[in-house]
């Protein structure tokens, strides 16, 4: 295994353990971010083990807990980690279990390593650009990695329902994805809808459970560069809905366009 994609795995089981012992076991205050998103004890831990795993590699990091980098800093950087320390916490409030540690390494703006762990689930998506995608189930920190291999089928994985599958935000259904939903059953007939928070859509596309994922509300580049390198390194594409190309990342404006994932 790359080493830098051992690094990034360990520090999202780590973070996970931390955040689930905050989820099962603990009192969590809300507290609102500038943007009114939520905060908890929980997103702040997280990022605090993250950052101490990925401090050892020398490359600069860019986190939604520690995001306040001024373009004029971060625009040399070739290569970056990309970290939400979790993606979906509306989802860890509501304690339904979809959330997700994202890590991404980002060189020259394309993510080239993934990875996405779903700790209240114990499952764990990676990808490399050099190998493909794959998922892992009932993995946690204590799981020996070089057992992974073993444990890890690569994505996507077959699928017996043959109607078409779209991914909807089960926080963020906007009306524009509700008007494409539409225009995909006047196109492919019965179409399937399923609804999952966080990072966990791209996944369900990377993984061959969904065709495809309209996000045509806003994201920021740490909610997307992980689940892009798993869905690219599947075989899927995650396209930038105004430059009609592979989304960009490490740029001035850390707020997504809307996007397509299919």
């Amino acid at each position: 295994m790359n080493n830098l994609l051992e690094t990034a795995i360990k520090a999202s089981l780590a973070a996970g353990k931390r955040i689930m012992e905050i989820y099962d076991n603990e009192d969590f205050e809300v507290e609102a971010k500038g943007d009114d998103s939520p905060l908890t004890k929980a997103d702040l831990a997280s990022h605090e083990i993250i950052i101490e795993y990925l401090k050892e590699t020398n490359i600069p990091i860019l986190s939604e807990e520690g995001k306040d980098l001024p373009y004029k800093e971060r625009k040399g950087w070739d290569q970056l980690w990309i970290v939400d320390p979790i993606d979906g916490t509306k989802e860890f409030i509501k304690k339904n279990g979809e959330f997700t540690v994202n890590i991404a390494l980002v060189e020259d703006q394309i993510p080239v390593l993934g990875v996405i762990y779903v700790p209240a689930l114990e499952e764990l998506y990676y990808a490399e650009k050099e190998t493909g995608s794959f998922k892992a189930a009932g993995i946690t920190a204590d799981s020996k990695l070089d057992r992974l291999d073993q444990l890890a089928q690569r994505l996507p994985l077959p699928r017996k329902d043959d109607s078409y599958c779209v991914v909807a935000s089960k926080s963020h259904l906007s009306p524009e994805t509700e008007e494409y939903i539409l225009t995909l059953e006047k196109e492919h007939g019965k179409v399937t809808s399923i609804s999952k928070g966080s990072s966990l859509k791209l996944c369900m596309v990377a993984e061959g459970q969904a065709d495809c994922y309209p996000r045509f509300a806003p994201t920021m580049e740490w909610d997307t560069a992980a689940g892009q390198a798993i869905c690219m390194y599947a075989g899927k594409t995650v396209t930038d809905h105004t430059t009609k190309e592979p989304m960009l990342y490490n740029r001035e404006n850390l707020l997504n366009n809307w996007f397509l994932v299919n």
